[in-house]
């Protein structure tokens, strides 16, 4: 029952970082280093990093079948995995970076758990 709920959050926290990309893409950019410049790199935030996340933070929640938790999970495991490497490979461990693996990590591993 724990799992579940901390999986549904895990999702909403999704969706919530989509819908703040979405609306707001130039308030991403000192956490994440992405600067929305031109309507072209706002795109790019609006859609990766808010259509991409509400997408797959909703879908989970509206089939609510393991197996889309999972995926989920799966998603921040590689996500989590990439930039692991590339914190090293770009010279970039810093303050953001590390919260953002941690939570990667955090997430991937509560939604791959299917109890």
């Amino acid at each position: 029952m724990i799992i579940q709920i901390l999986q549904i959050i895990a999702a909403i926290a999704t969706v919530l970082t989509g819908l703040i990309s979405l609306f707001k893409p130039e308030s991403i950019t000192g956490f994440t280093g992405l600067r929305p410049e031109g309507g072209r790199g706002i795109t790019e935030i609006r859609s990766i990093l808010g259509g991409l996340f509400i997408v797959l933070g909703v879908f989970p929640l509206v089939i609510n079948s393991p197996v889309a938790y999972m995926m989920l999970g799966v998603t921040y495991l590689g996500i989590g995995l990439v930039r692991a490497v590339s914190m090293f490979v770009d010279k970039s461990v810093v303050q953001s970076n590390v919260i953002s693996l941690v939570v990667e990590i955090v997430f991937g591993i509560i939604l791959v758990i299917s109890l």
